[in-house]
């Protein structure tokens, strides 16, 4: 079992996520996307979860606020907030938590916003439903949420449509709806990914902001590794359903101790350093009907050994971050293989 990577603080977990297994029942087969996966985050915490398409850093996130598209389903492990475990309630009472307890933030805010609603009527509909306040004082909490997250002119833009917002705007208004109950975790799918540098460095300070203002805790969801360098405390790297890599973000970026991990740093430019060639992960994380035995990297590791073609590793401790290779085992990766060997 995969340990669960734990906080050094006094205070308890927000958040608890315990060797978390997510399954899609296909006609061919039972296809496993996330396998025992486990991580804490603590009040007021920013973890980033980063990896390829397909690594399922979004699955775990819909996994945790509720939101898992038939087929597919939980099948293991068990998800806790503030103590309480989560992943096992029904519809109606994750409905409840979910909202006023847990907050979202997607990709895309068109998605989440009504268009044929302007965004006080749907501030204050999310409000009411959450919280036991009177439709004049919903409307006044709903204008002091648009004015902290920065929109500017909020008296009048509340009562405005989502397509007379810009993308940013847009984006601040669904920050806005995800902060309407006050929760106390914020689950952010790719929050920055369809905006321009300049506004993603605006809703990146307005995040830091307010889970430093509030003590809320976010786990946020991105390909960008810039975003995670700049927004997170600590770093979960994901590769084909697994965590590889957890840790403090400078460590994860300076000092990356799994091989998959330095390759995804290695193959971001640096200003300050002119190189010939940038590194390349060679081949492509595999299909999930195609996981190889033992780690499921070693098809593309250049550090591989025999061990790592029959044994999966576990989370391990790697320095100040835990590591899921055989390369920090007393073990070791055994045997060198040749390329030959493992493609043969």
């Amino acid at each position: 079992m995969a340990s669960s990577e734990k906080i050094e603080t006094n205070n308890p977990p927000l958040l608890e996520v315990k060797n978390l297994r997510v399954e899609f029942p296909t006609r061919r087969g039972t296809l496993l996307a996330v396998d025992d996966v486990s991580f804490d985050i603590a009040p007021g915490e920013v973890l980033g979860v980063v990896g390829e398409s397909g690594a399922g850093k979004s699955l775990t996130g819909n996994a945790i606020i509720g939101l898992l598209e038939p087929p597919g389903r939980i099948a293991g492990g068990e998800i806790r907030l503030e103590g309480r475990r989560i992943d096992n309630l029904p519809y109606e009472e994750m409905r409840k938590v979910r909202g006023a307890r847990i907050g979202a933030i997607f990709q895309d805010p068109l998605t989440s916003l009504n268009p044929l609603y302007s965004v006080g009527r749907q501030l204050v509909e999310t409000i009411q439903t959450h919280l036991p306040l009177s439709a004049a004082a919903a409307r006044a909490r709903a204008l002091d949420l648009l004015k902290e997250v920065g929109i500017p002119g909020a008296e009048s833009r509340i009562d405005h449509y989502p397509h007379q917002f810009s993308g940013g705007m847009r984006q601040r208004v669904v920050i806005a709806l995800a902060l309407c109950a006050g929760p106390r975790l914020i689950v952010a799918d790719e929050p920055t990914t369809a905006l321009d540098v300049s506004i993603q460095a605006q809703i990146i300070a307005l995040l830091k902001r307010l889970c430093r203002e509030h003590g809320t805790a976010v786990m946020l969801v991105t390909h960008d590794m810039g975003v995670i360098a700049e927004t997170a405390d600590r770093v979960a790297v994901m590769y084909a359903g697994r965590i590889a890599e957890i840790g403090p973000v400078r460590d994860v970026v300076k000092h990356a101790k799994h091989p998959y991990t330095k390759g995804l740093m290695g193959s971001i430019p640096s200003l300050g350093v002119r190189t010939e060639r940038l590194t390349q992960i060679d081949g492509a994380m595999p299909r999930l009907t195609e996981i190889p035995a033992g780690c499921a990297f070693n098809p593309r590791c250049t550090e591989r050994g025999g061990r790592c073609l029959v044994e999966r590793p576990n989370l391990m401790a790697a320095g100040t971050s835990r590591a899921a290779c055989w390369l920090h085992d007393r073990g070791g990766v055994g045997a060198p293989m040749l390329k030959e060997t493992v493609d043969a």
